[in-house]
């Protein structure tokens, strides 16, 4: 098991933004497949399809936009506020939360409503970010807080990956709700 962390955190370390790229994809399509699992297969109708169309949605923008962002944004805020002292764990969290997860969450409701071909790609941002955005806050401070003063930076984004999985899963339910 050692040596599998060992050419994982290797393979991280050579090549950043595209294992994380594809981490952070591979996760996005595993909460999208378990949230149609869980609605159409049990609370629907066992015999209906599976949306791949949606699910490669999800793919794009987890391999393509937020999993480079979010390497990107975790190597700046790691070298801009060293350390795991209280204060710049706050000063962490606050800033991501704050001035990072906006925009990611902007990037994702247009995205998705570009990909999904929609007349209005702004309607469901505006309808849906508020309730997105507390959400988030609720979710992501603690799993951040843990990011920050436990992960080593070379796993931030495989953690927050992770994490991912169970926030898109809650993402994926918002955005099945009507505007």
């Amino acid at each position: 098991m050692n040596k599998l962390v060992q050419n994982f955190r290797r393979i991280l370390d050579k090549h950043p933004l595209i294992s994380n790229s594809v981490i952070y994809g591979s996760l996005c399509v595993a909460a999208e497949f378990t949230q149609q699992t869980v609605t159409r297969k049990v609370l629907d109708s066992p015999s209906k399809p599976y949306d791949l169309e949606t699910i490669g949605r999800y793919s794009v923008y987890g391999t393509t936009l937020a999993g480079p962002a979010l390497t990107v944004w975790y190597r700046f805020l790691d070298k801009k506020f060293v350390g795991t002292a209280t204060k710049i764990v706050i000063k962490k969290l606050l800033i991501d939360q704050f001035f990072f997860t906006p925009q990611l969450l902007v990037v994702f409701y247009i995205s998705m409503s570009v990909m999904e071909r929609k007349s209005d790609i702004f309607e469901e941002c505006r309808s849906k970010f508020v309730q997105t955005f507390k959400t988030s806050c609720m979710f992501w401070f603690p799993a951040q807080a843990t990011n920050f003063l436990l992960v080593p930076p070379t796993f931030r984004v495989t953690y927050v990956g992770i994490c991912s999985f169970a926030w898109v899963n809650i993402l994926c339910w918002i955005k099945r709700q009507s505007s």
